[in-house]
């Protein structure tokens, strides 16, 4: 699974917007909006907050196999 895809449905699974996503994770909602669309991927502090916050590891963001 795409890292968009996965953070698309970490957004539904919580009902989170973008812009409460960016709050939480202490980004910007344009920052969020260009990870959905592909055109920007999430830096460390950001894969590192998503695990910490939800529980999702890099790899499962990142589609790699344990």
């Amino acid at each position: 699974m795409p890292y968009q895809d996965a953070i698309k449905q970490l957004m539904i699974d919580h009902e989170l917007s973008q812009q409460k996503l960016a709050d939480i994770l202490g980004v910007n909602q344009t920052t969020v909006s260009q990870w959905l669309l592909g055109k920007k991927k999430p830096g460390y502090d950001s894969i590192l907050m998503i695990y910490e916050k939800f529980g999702v590891t890099p790899n499962a963001l990142f589609g790699i196999p344990d």
